[in-house]
């Protein structure tokens, strides 16, 4: 398994509003779904998770197994030098649905305020994604 990056863990974290990340699963027709998501976070060493509202077809179609890839861009990253290959990171993985314990609350603790805005009733339900590989835009591996 990949571990996420230190050097980006708060990058991630804090990209909303200025930033957020795309989100791709595969739709039951084979083609790419990507929706953008304001309250990706890292989770822990080897997990992203986001709080997923359940009201689209990324919804939808993810269940516990799903592959899933997130796309973080941040332009400031590749003028530093952190990511010079567009100030682009891909994570690949593989989703859990995750309804209710100590990741759940600890998933909505997390969570970005103007993203608890859009679920006021706490509706939704954390996805983890255990990160399987951690890319640049060339392909090439990130370092931890």
């Amino acid at each position: 398994m990949a571990r996420i990056p230190t050097v980006l863990r708060e990058h991630i974290n804090t990209a909303f509003p200025d930033y957020v990340t795309l989100v791709g699963t595969a739709l039951p027709d084979g083609y790419a779904q990507i929706t953008p998501r304001g309250g990706t976070m890292v989770y822990d060493d080897e997990h992203l998770a986001l709080w997923e509202r359940g009201k689209g077809s990324t919804a939808k179609n993810m269940t516990d197994g799903t592959k899933v890839t997130v796309y973080f861009r941040k332009p400031s990253l590749r003028a530093d030098g952190t990511l010079p290959k567009g100030g682009i990171a891909r994570f690949y993985g593989t989703a859990r649905i995750v309804r209710s314990g100590a990741a759940y609350d600890e998933v909505w603790r997390r969570l970005v305020q103007p993203e608890k805005d859009r679920d006021p009733e706490k509706k939704g339900y954390a996805v983890l994604i255990k990160v399987e590989r951690a890319e640049d835009l060339e392909g090439l591996p990130l370092e931890g």
